[in-house]
């Protein structure tokens, strides 16, 4: 069935508070797959910034599955509603969940879902949310509005957030040969002197995925950026097993 449009209160979660009936509905099937010794578990793997129902990435495919086909995929115009209220919610699922649900969406953002992409890289900002937004949600946002582009990504990189900062510099990943190449570089060089493990991390992915499409390139650039030393073996990791 598809669910009502309307807001319901209810007791969330011990809190009461207004989410989207969608939400709601979900909540079901993962109360149902809870398990304490992987919510424990996951926890720890993410150093206690976050509680889990404990439901892993395989279970949460079978979920997302299962419910779509039961509940069927919400209309766009509720798309911002509901991210903004799984971004509210404890539990991480519900972040997870609402990450693939904006993909199967990417196609049909509007301009104005920049905003909600922004939302979803700067609120419970850690590396497994922001690393697949970016990929999977900014890239593509950028294929589809090439011209809000430069400005955006240039406004990510002038930003004190360092998880802007990361996006900026990964929202590339998939592009291959459609790689703007001096935009990589160029952001690239104005991070290459921070100490932030994930920018450093981030540099060295970037260009490790590019590599697969010109290794040469990457090659000569890393020998010319005096990079980190984290930075430059992820980038090189590739280039150097085909030598």
């Amino acid at each position: 069935m598809i669910l009502g449009l309307l807001m319901i209160e209810f007791n969330f979660f011990g809190m009461k508070g207004h989410v989207h009936p969608y939400l709601v509905a979900l909540k079901k099937y993962y109360e149902a797959a809870s398990n304490v010794e992987n919510a424990f578990d996951m926890r720890a793997y993410m150093k206690d910034h976050f509680v889990f129902y404990g439901v892993k990435a395989e279970e949460r495919k079978e979920i997302f599955k299962a419910f779509v086909l039961s509940e069927e995929l919400p209309e766009l115009e509720d798309l911002q509603e509901i991210v903004k209220d799984a971004w509210s919610l404890p539990q991480r699922e519900y972040q997870y969940f609402a990450m693939e649900l904006t993909k199967r969406f990417v196609k049909q953002l509007g301009k104005g879902h920049l905003k909600m992409i922004e939302h979803m890289i700067t609120e419970r900002s850690w590396w497994d949310t922001v690393d697949f937004i970016s990929a999977n949600l900014a890239g593509p946002f950028f294929k589809l509005y090439p011209e809000l582009k430069e400005k955006t990504i240039e406004k990510w990189v002038a930003s004190k957030n360092m998880w802007l900062n990361r996006a900026a510099i990964l929202f590339q990943l998939r592009y291959k040969d459609s790689t703007d190449v001096d935009l990589l570089f160029s952001n690239i060089e104005k991070f290459k002197g921070s100490k932030e493990f994930f920018i450093q991390k981030a540099i060295g992915w970037s260009l490790r995925e590019y590599s697969k499409t010109n290794a040469q390139v990457v090659k000569d650039f890393v020998a010319e950026a005096e990079l980190a030393g984290l930075s430059k073996k992820e980038a090189l990791r590739r280039v150097e097993a085909k030598v």
